[in-house]
């Protein structure tokens, strides 16, 4: 017989969203079990996130040198050693590593086992040659790269964000699979790192974000020497390490590329393989798990965050989800999830970010709308930086409630967090018009873009009037 074990909460998967709840759930006071079959920290620290910011923060730094004449600060070309470069990703994920191991946790009171865990029932879970009982389950097991159904695909080597990042040597000409935010992250910065480079996107490049913002990223992977490929059909792949054929039909007609290496970044899926969900009477599709507004499965003792219960696949989303587990499983709190403020950012050069409503959602909600814009080519410090491709867009109700944000350009995705509580507490736009900012600061853009609102009450001929008026009376 298997040993038993009984807990408070068990968790499976410790990637960010697994990692939150147990961390805060046994530091509460509860007794706590943590079960992951791969590495902790999950995708995020490993494959995801971290990892691509890195290569992102060597390909920002590539690109620096090159524009430094622009200042007056003349330098050589850049000598890139992607050698070093791998190595500068792996030191920052082992950098990080150690606040999602094993022992930090255990240092939390929490029972960690490295294992597949599968569930035998709708209060039981086997894993480490254990039964685990516990009053509440979290599943938390993330996603991974799905491959699209290319023929040919599985007869040739390739790379997904798994893999991209043991590369030890630049790829001669790396072609991407997906014109998504992963596959536009990874091909500029491949491309700034000195790497041939072909973005093959069967929709619209980045097709989930605003069409006016993606333009001007666009815009810069051209300008880069990215050669993008949209609105096709890949008929077939075929060939071998180092001399990969891809065969399109797309607007021009059929047509073939020739590349050395191959990364497909079009999309993912749950991973649930191997759970047993349905021994535990828990409901779920090729999307994820079947989930209610508080989280919890078609197993009312069973919970599921992170990738698996989607809609937004983001490490700050499983984060999000787990603030409303714990206070459903361990204080029995009503808690439900909103996604009217749910904002994100692709790390591109310009970032894109957005929060909020898209126009075309705002437009079909209300009606009347009104967007305001404002260029960074009017904010001195992207002037002064030299960093004014973009522009801050802000959509409002016809009476001024701000529903929508999306700012391409310069720390998009640190801006755009000036606009994230005004769209949660439906707050008014002049709000953000009336606040004090520092100068010269990019943020300016986001009070300016806001105080384009009361641009044409207030230079209309009613305010003319009104001047008029009092200026003679003295």
């Amino acid at each position: 017989m298997a040993e038993v074990l009984e807990f408070d909460i068990c968790v499976v998967g410790a990637g960010s969203g697994g990692l939150s709840v147990a961390a805060g759930v046994s530091q509460m006071g509860a007794s706590t079990v943590l079960i992951e079959r791969a590495k902790m920290g999950g995708d995020c620290l490993n494959y995801g996130c971290v990892p691509s910011k890195a290569l992102i923060a060597a390909s920002h730094a590539a690109e620096a040198v090159r524009r430094a004449p622009l200042f007056g600060v003349n330098t050589a070309p850049p000598d890139i050693d992607f050698n070093r470069v791998h190595d500068h990703v792996q030191e920052i994920i082992a950098a990080i590593a150690p606040h999602d191991s094993v022992e930090r946790f255990e240092g939390f009171g929490v029972t960690v086992i490295l294992d597949h865990a599968r569930f035998t029932g709708p209060r039981e879970i086997e894993a480490g040659g254990k039964l685990i009982r516990a009053r509440r389950f979290v599943i938390a097991t993330g996603s991974s790269p799905a491959a699209p159904p290319v023929p040919g695909l599985e007869t040739v080597p390739y790379f997904t964000n798994e893999t991209i990042f043991e590369c030890r040597e630049a790829p001669g000409h790396l072609m991407v699979i997906g014109g998504g935010p992963i596959g536009v992250e990874l091909a500029q910065a491949h491309r700034r790192l000195g790497v041939k480079v072909t973005v093959l996107e069967m929709f619209a490049l980045m097709g989930r974000d605003d069409p006016e913002l993606v333009e001007i990223v666009r815009r810069r992977l051209l300008e880069d020497g990215i050669e993008i490929h949209e609105d096709i059909r890949i008929e077939g792949v075929e060939g071998k390490a180092g001399q990969i054929l891809v065969r399109l039909d797309g607007k021009d007609g059929p047509s073939v590329i020739e590349g050395t290496h191959l990364l497909v970044a079009a999309g993912r899926k749950p991973n649930l393989d191997g759970l047993d969900l349905d021994k535990a009477g828990i409901e779920f599709t090729a999307k994820g798990v079947t989930v209610d507004k508080r989280l919890r499965t078609t197993n009312k003792r069973v919970f599921a965050i992170g990738d698996i219960a989607g809609p937004f696949q983001f490490t700050h989303m499983a984060g999000y989800h787990a603030g409303i587990v714990i206070r459903n499983a361990l204080f029995r709190l009503p808690a439900k999830i909103d996604h009217s403020a749910v904002p994100w950012a692709t790390y591109t050069d310009p970032e894109l970010a957005w929060v909020g409503m898209s126009e075309a959602d705002a437009r079909t909600k209300y009606g009347n709308i009104r967007v305001m814009r404002f260029p960074f080519d009017e904010n001195d410090r992207a002037i002064a930086e030299r960093t004014t491709d973009g522009l801050v867009k802000i959509i409002t109700s016809k009476k001024g409630i701000v529903v929508g944000a999306g700012i391409v350009g310069p720390h998009a995705g640190e801006l755009i967090q000036s606009w994230i509580l005004p769209i949660a507490r439906g707050m008014h736009i002049k709000h953000v018009a009336g606040l004090i900012a520092p100068y010269p600061t990019l943020g300016e853009s986001n009070k300016r873009a806001a105080g384009a609102y009361f641009t044409p009450s207030l230079f209309g001929d009613r305010v003319k009037m009104i001047v008029r008026l009092l200026a003679r009376l003295g």
